[in-house]
Parts: structure tokens; sequence; C-alpha cells
């Protein structure tokens, strides 16, 4: 087990989040780091396949 710190604001939000849920902090903890690494993991391959225009045609010959 890890010990992490967050502000007074997150942990209550965290609290807030819980009560309304009834779920354990935990929980709400670990699925909004899941849903943070999904998009993190979506904005990485986004970036990773835009290409500029010069990018793009480089090497490409028409005929």
């Amino acid at each position: 087990m890890a010990v992490i710190n967050i502000s007074q604001e997150d942990f209550e939000g965290i609290k807030y989040y819980a009560k309304l849920y009834k779920r354990e902090y935990d929980t709400i903890v670990h699925e909004a780091l899941k849903l943070y690494f999904e998009a993190q993991k979506k904005a990485q391959a986004q970036t990773e396949i835009n290409l500029d225009y010069d990018e793009f045609w480089d090497g490409v010959e028409l005929d």
C-alpha cells in the first residue's frame, strides 16, 4: 500500500461523491484514476497519429 497526499479540496470532493453514490473512498478514487488514465492513453494515441501536412506527404511521389 502507498500513501498519497491530496489537497483538502480534493478530499472533500471524494467525500461528497462517495456519499452521493454510496461508495467507498477508494472506489471513487480508483474509478476517477481509471477514467483519467484512459483519457491520457487516448490523447497520447491521438498525438502519435496526428501528422502535419509535410509529415503526411513526405516521401510521396505523385505521377
